[in-house]
């Protein structure tokens, strides 16, 4: 093994509990519940020796593991893992109208039609692209064996698709609740996903 990597998606914000699509473009911070689901993922995952932390340009994705960051561990934030960006359709309500929307966009995207966007907004390969450079990033960095990355759900969808060399169109093999993690091993530049949407640390009954 030559790099194991924990990847999360940031916890609950208000556009999650309501509903309202949020994407690149929106820079919401944690609700009451997602804080206490970046603490109960701090309380389980704490005395891992993370060597360092990587979160999105967003601060839904610092703030959800601001525990490590507090502890000590270097942090750096990078925009190519920030959320896909959702154009015309962020900040509305699900409605008939957007929930259509969505049925149009991913059944395009299921089809294979990966440049396909709302208005505004990133295609599927305009995400992939940054997330490559991400990617790089990590396996150039040799000397880090062991990193937490929080992100967001339709860019870890997509980075677990170019981890593991599936399609794009397999995006929805890949579930993701807030604070859901992802294990990963990287050994000789292949990535094996261990652990997949884990979320036992929002089990412990004191949450």
């Amino acid at each position: 093994m030559d790099k194991e990597i924990y990847v999360i998606r940031h916890g609950e914000t208000a556009f999650n509990k309501s509903g309202r699509i949020q994407g690149r473009g929106i820079n919401s911070d944690l609700n009451d519940t997602g804080r206490e689901q970046a603490a109960a993922f701090y309380s389980l995952y704490k005395d891992v020796p993370f060597e360092k932390v990587y979160t999105s340009a967003l601060k839904r994705t610092q703030q959800t593991v601001q525990g490590f960051i507090d502890a000590g561990i270097p942090w750096e934030a990078h925009p190519e893992i920030d959320e896909l960006a959702w154009g015309e359709l962020e900040g509305q309500h699900t409605s008939e109208e957007t929930i259509g929307a969505f049925k149009d966009i991913t059944e395009k995207w299921q089809a294979g039609d990966y440049d396909a966007h709302f208005a505004g907004g990133e295609s599927p390969n305009d995400v992939s692209l940054r997330l490559q450079q991400f990617i790089q990033l990590i396996k150039s960095r040799t000397d880090e064996k062991l990193i937490l990355v929080c992100m967001h759900g339709r860019a870890l969808r997509l980075l677990m698709c170019l981890l593991s060399n599936k399609p794009i169109s397999d995006m929805y093999d890949f579930p993701h609740l807030n604070t859901g993690l992802y294990k990963l091993d990287l050994t000789a530049g292949v990535f094996t996903i261990l652990e997949t949407n884990n979320t036992d640390h929002l089990k412990i009954p004191t949450l």
